[in-house]
């Protein structure tokens, strides 16, 4: 899987019958830290992504498997939005504002006492 940010549709005038019902969108490929790191390509939209989100996306085989037809021919396939990224420096990009911390942990109450009959 690799990261991209969507830079907008791509306007077909006619498609593959296997595509149709799908949007096409330029994507600019990225790295964890959102930084451009390829060149723009085309990918389907497989859901209803915008201009702008950062996503991550499948190519070669993989690319066909989120398709009602798994064996139509296309390159590259958008299969999820990235919320955030955690890394390992404890940087984090996109969303995670500041890098997630481990809930501190509570104490549990102590259990009521019993009376003589057992019952609390």
């Amino acid at each position: 899987m690799h990261f991209a940010r969507v830079l907008g549709p791509l306007v077909a005038t006619a498609k593959i019958r296997p595509l149709e019902g799908y949007r096409l969108l330029w994507i600019e490929p990225t790295d964890a830290r959102g930084r451009a790191s390829g060149e723009p390509l085309v990918a389907v939209d497989t859901g209803q992504y915008s201009h702008g989100e950062w996503v991550y996306f499948v190519t070669s085989r993989e690319a066909s498997l989120p398709l009602r037809d798994s064996f139509c021919a296309v390159d590259a396939a958008i299969v999820g939005k990235v919320d955030c990224v955690d890394l390992e420096e404890g940087v984090s990009t996109f969303g995670c504002d500041p890098a997630p911390v481990a809930a501190p942990a509570t104490a549990r109450p102590a259990p009521a006492a019993a009376d003589a009959t057992g019952t609390p």
